[in-house]
């Protein structure tokens, strides 16, 4: 495949439209680093230089792979088979996780998780701890062996069409987002006994982070359209922030701070955990998914529709460029050089 590099044509025009600041491609801010982008419309992973937007290498998967989490040391990968295109697509989907060794950047195991099926959200705890959402079953489960042959528990959450989760640090906490249910569900990963506590944020809550302290969950409701801050111990709304597009995803940025991405009108927004705008710029998509810099105040915004991901530079609000991907780019990660 032909190599590419960052577009600063796209990052200028894009800079122009926000009426920031043209930016200068500064190729050092991630010099060595890779960024693994899972583009599931190819069923790929694949491997870029993070400062260049050099195509390096990719994994070959099955159909529609959807979200991806890393490990501590970013050294393994693990990626839900979700099997669909979409939530609103009909059908069994996938049943399986996929192990990837991103600093080989070879696939080393499937983990088969039938009957459990449509994985979804995927996430780890701060001991390196697994879990996958099953969409189909509602039911989360847990890995003790990350790579091992399967779960080592399971635990209902209630909700319907279970979608993407929350994990607290220590694993004992988890908030799980009902598509078709329009609920959030409290759940006791380890203790399986203890009834899922569940309430509705708004309509279609999707995405959800946790306050750097724990104590709040903020949720994107997609159809409200809001972001909403829960209280992570009661399961009650604190406060909710109205916006005009579609909150997609939600990221905990800083102690203070939060990312949303618009899906509706092709942009970012950085807003405070008081839930107060602070900037909105625009990007050359639909930004589906972003990751961030682990030492850097950079964001990577996969951009579903243009097959591209955005370089943002977060502290200057500026766009400092672009390099395209195959079909529908979504969740990315990382992988410091």
């Amino acid at each position: 495949m032909k190599d590419h590099a960052i577009s600063r044509r796209t990052a200028l025009k894009f800079a122009g439209m926000a009426g920031l600041p043209l930016p200068a491609m500064q190729q050092e801010t991630a010099f060595g680093d890779v960024l693994a982008v899972v583009e599931k419309g190819d069923r790929r992973l694949a491997f870029f230089e993070a400062g260049t937007g050099k195509r390096l290498s990719e994994i070959v998967l099955g159909d529609y792979p959807h979200e991806l989490v890393a490990d501590r040391e970013r050294r393994f990968a693990y990626i839900g088979h979700y099997g669909v295109e979409f939530s609103s697509v009909v059908g069994p989907g996938g049943s399986a996780l996929w192990v990837v060794d991103l600093r080989a950047r070879t696939l080393v195991r499937t983990i088969e998780l039938a009957p459990f099926n449509r994985i979804h959200g995927v996430g780890m705890d701060s001991t390196n701890r697994l879990y996958a959402l099953s969409e189909e079953k509602a039911v989360l489960l847990g890995f003790d062996a990350s790579i091992g042959n399967g779960p080592s528990r399971a635990v209902n959450t209630g909700g319907i069409k279970t979608h993407m989760f929350a994990i607290t640090r220590n694993g004992e906490r988890a908030y799980v987002t009902g598509l078709l249910s329009h609920t959030v569900s409290l759940v006791r990963p380890y203790d399986a006994a203890a009834a899922p506590v569940m309430m509705t944020p708004g309509q279609l809550p999707e995405s959800a982070c946790l306050s750097t302290d724990e104590q709040t969950l903020f949720v994107g409701a997609r159809r409200t359209p809001a972001v909403v801050a829960i209280d992570a111990n009661t399961m009650s709304v604190r406060g909710q922030l109205k916006v005009a597009g579609d909150p997609l995803r939600v990221y905990t940025v800083s102690q203070d701070q939060l990312l949303v991405t618009d899906l509706a009108n092709k942009a970012i927004s950085l807003i405070s955990t008081r839930l107060q705008p602070i900037w909105t710029m625009p990007v050359p998509g639909q930004p589906s998914a972003v990751s961030f810099h682990p030492s850097k105040p950079v964001a990577y915004v996969s951009l579903l529709d243009t097959q591209q991901v955005a370089v943002v530079d977060l502290s200057r609000r500026q766009i400092t460029g672009t390099f395209p991907t195959l079909r529908q780019p979504d969740v990315s990660v990382l992988i410091p050089g």
